[in-house]
């Protein structure tokens, strides 16, 4: 198959170290920026599938670990992969299981040739490596893969930082090399690799240049969104993303709040996925322009206005706080959904505004007048 059809990424505009374009895979296209909502268990949490994409989503994100243990990739595989599992026709990318082994702690065992790690649900001991990871993903059927990796932990010192890095790359080529022994599979899938490197410039360029030199199809930018807040994030971010190849996709995994994307996205990154816009509607807090409410506040009980007033999102034109804020206190099913429906509206409708902006070259006036109103919590 011809590589055009299996994956691709184009660039249409730029605006400063800022891109939009389009990455194009045989399930459909995607945006970019683009953010990837979290579906961990083959589902966005209290979301149909119909309605993810009514948000906006071009591309969702799963879970390797998580689908690994249950149900089983070997039984997904078996009722017809992922996609037709969950009913999400589009692109679905898969993360490692790398970072949640490595969240173990007491749990895992890191060794050369992988992870060994106790199951959170029943104990039973399981073996990842780069090589297992490659198949479980094959099996899921997902569209782009991420090459095994080990996120370094934060802070760490400059020696466990760079043996970490080291590791990791070694396992990008045995991940490369699982992946292009996938048949079928690595044939209309993509891989990408995932730079390392803590907070240290010049381990972050050996990592990029490790990858590079091996050859993936997008670069992910890992271990950050790890406790060391958006300042050093940002500078991080500021010599880590020009490391990378300019003509393929560069993804932060794990972020974020609305204002590390804004900042992110100026710094020249193309996609995004955080559990924050689903996690956060579950336990009562709604994005919006102002920056997050907490609809538990007494001060919402009577309030008529919408989640948020600028907001045209199904539910912000449907209901009130004070109706939202009575479901969410009295603890109902619904309260969860429309709190998450409308926090992954404002997260798609914010990367359509960074879009439309880098194309109309008015990204630094957006950004100013975003940060300008946005209130963190």
């Amino acid at each position: 198959m011809p590589a055009s059809s299996r994956f691709s990424f184009s660039i249409a505009a730029r605006d400063g170290r800022a891109r939009t374009g389009a990455i194009a895979m045989i399930c459909g296209e995607i945006r970019t920026p683009a953010f990837m909502p979290v579906g961990t268990a083959a589902t966005v949490k209290a979301m149909k599938p119909a309605d993810v994409r009514a948000s906006g989503a071009d591309i969702i994100l799963g879970n390797t670990y998580h689908l690994m243990l249950r149900p089983g990739a070997e039984r997904i595989a078996r009722l017809g992969g992922l996609h037709d599992f969950m009913g999400w026709k589009r692109p679905i990318l898969t993360d490692s299981g790398g970072y949640q082994v490595m969240s173990l702690a007491d749990l895992r065992k890191v060794t050369e040739e992988g992870v060994r790690f106790q199951s959170h649900l029943d104990g039973s001991t399981h073996m990842l490596t780069p090589e297992r990871s490659m198949e479980v993903q094959r099996l899921l059927g997902t569209d782009i893969v991420m090459a095994f990796d080990e996120c370094t932990p934060f802070p760490a010192e400059r020696d466990t930082a760079e043996r970490s890095m080291e590791r990791s790359m070694r396992w990008a080529r045995r991940s490369r090399d699982a992946f292009d022994a996938g048949g079928e599979h690595a044939s209309r899938a993509a891989l990408f690799g995932i730079q390392q490197g803590s907070m240290e410039e010049d381990l972050r360029r050996a990592s990029a240049e490790a990858l590079t030199g091996i050859g993936f199809d997008g670069y992910a930018v890992g271990g950050l969104a790890v406790g060391e807040g958006q300042s050093e994030m940002f500078r991080v971010l500021d010599f880590a993303v020009p490391m990378l190849p300019e003509n393929r996709p560069r993804y932060l995994m794990g972020v974020g709040k609305p204002d590390d994307i804004v900042g992110a996205v100026e710094r020249g990154i193309d996609m995004f996925d955080c559990v924050l816009p689903t996690r956060s509607g579950r336990t009562g807090q709604a994005f919006t322009r102002d920056g997050p409410i907490n609809i538990k506040n007494a001060r919402f009980a009577e309030d008529r206005d919408p989640l948020d007033p600028g907001c045209a999102c199904p539910v912000c034109g449907t209901w009130s706080r004070a109706y939202i804020h009575h479901l969410v206190r009295s603890e109902e099913i619904l309260g969860a959904m429309l709190m998450t429906e409308h926090n992954l509206n404002f997260y798609q409708q914010l990367m359509a505004d960074l879009r439309a902006a880098i194309g109309e070259g008015r990204l630094a006036n957006f950004a100013a007048d975003f940060r300008a109103r946005y209130r963190r919590e």
